[in-house]
């Protein structure tokens, strides 16, 4: 491109430098001749053929003699016509060599490029980074990003509500049904079911029915194993961390995007033991200042770092609170859920009608390192049913 630039640039000038060095030709015709000519533009009604006839001019050396004003025709010096003249003879000659010689026009290239860095060169401003390569947009990134709320009833009905102001419990249901879980999440991110044989599947959530309604069962858009039931669901940032964990006190941590599955019969995720459940997914906020609250049925609570269990994409994970293995067996004790604690966060506790809120301060007495027995509860909160966040 620069080649051809630099060419079209020199052609444009030799035309031009040929053209003046023919009207000089004339110039000094006239000139060697001064008073003829001025003869023949009084004398002549059209003096042009006449001049061209008389001294062998072409109609443009013609036309330039004729523009000039007469004193300025009486004052042509033939050395300033030969000095122009051999000044754009060299130039021309100069132009011809460079457009007939490649190596030559290349060095002009060189030189010019080289000029122009020294007056125009600076640091580069804008990084050249490497890039993933390109690919075609998907369903869910062509979709309008709306908050909505995906809700989960007990007999594993599913719907989406527009917003995240919703009162998912208080939604209308059908006749023996009940509001089980809510997740919050955009409308073009995926929707994650988990069921109890530990499977997860996905469905996108704008492909959900309007919470208008009361929904559809997830058995008509998904195959889970006979007898299984729906436990949980969750959506929102692929990336978002969740520890995934059984009653028999054994989890680990894993992101969202990992319980994605394309299959309807959707994939294995967490082990669950025979005669286990699955435990409610706890988000964590902050893996590195978080800490993982693990409360059992018989009222034994447990504070450690969240960072200590491993993260892993399937399997049964590692020992989060410890329970006599009697006792677990005989179904007496188990896990019955566990939450994510953020700094300054509390705990509130749920055994029956009553509740009890434990403040960050208020658990030093249940800090212990991961898979012991963990602090007793006070009296009257050694039956838990429950574990939430407030």
């Amino acid at each position: 491109f620069r080649s051809n630039t630099v060419r079209r640039r020199l052609s444009w000038r030799l035309d031009r430098v040929e053209a003046r060095l023919h009207i000089l030709d004339g110039l000094l015709i006239a000139y060697l001749n001064i008073d003829e000519v001025i003869a023949i533009i009084r004398r002549e009604d059209e003096p042009k053929p006449v001049l061209m006839e008389r001294f062998g001019l072409s109609e443009i050396q013609a036309e330039a003699i004729l523009e000039l004003r007469l004193r300025h025709l009486a004052k042509l010096e033939e050395i300033k016509i030969r000095g122009e003249q051999a000044e754009l003879e060299r130039e021309r000659d100069e132009l011809r060599s460079t457009l007939e010689d490649p190596k030559k026009l290349r060095r002009l290239i060189r030189k010019e490029l080289e000029e122009d860095v020294k007056k125009h060169g600076d640091e580069r401003r804008s990084p050249i980074v490497a890039r993933e390569a390109a690919r075609a947009l998907t369903e869910s990134e062509l979709m309008p990003s709306e908050p909505v709320t995906v809700v989960l009833s007990e007999m594993g009905w599913a719907r989406a509500a527009k917003g995240h102001e919703v009162d998912a419990e208080n939604l209308s249901y059908r006749a023996g049904d009940r509001f089980l879980a809510a997740a919050y999440g955009r409308s073009n991110q995926l929707a994650v079911f988990l069921d109890s044989t530990g499977r997860s599947y996905s469905l996108p959530s704008h492909s959900l029915p309007s919470a208008r309604g009361q929904g559809e069962p997830l058995t008509g858009r998904l195959q889970p194993p006979p007898g299984a039931t729906f436990e949980a669901v969750l959506t929102g940032d692929p990336e978002q961390l969740y520890v995934m964990a059984t009653d028999t006190g054994y989890g680990f941590i894993l992101r969202l995007e990992d319980l994605y599955a394309k299959p309807r019969a959707g994939k294995v995720v967490v082990n669950v033991p025979a005669g286990a459940r699955l435990v409610q997914p706890a988000r964590v906020q902050n893996l590195q200042t978080d800490r993982l609250v693990a409360v059992t049925s018989q009222g034994h609570l447990l504070v450690f770092p969240v960072s200590e269990l491993p993260q892993m994409v399937r399997g049964k994970g590692n020992k989060i609170i410890h329970i006599p293995n009697d006792r677990l067996a005989s179904g007496d004790e188990r896990m019955v859920g566990l939450i994510c604690l953020p700094e300054g966060g509390n705990v509130v506790l749920q055994a029956g009608k009553r509740t009890l809120t434990l403040k960050s301060s208020d658990l030093g007495s249940y800090l212990g390192e991961r898979a012991r027995r963990g602090g007793l509860l006070p009296r009257g909160f050694q039956r838990i049913e429950g574990i939430s966040l407030e």
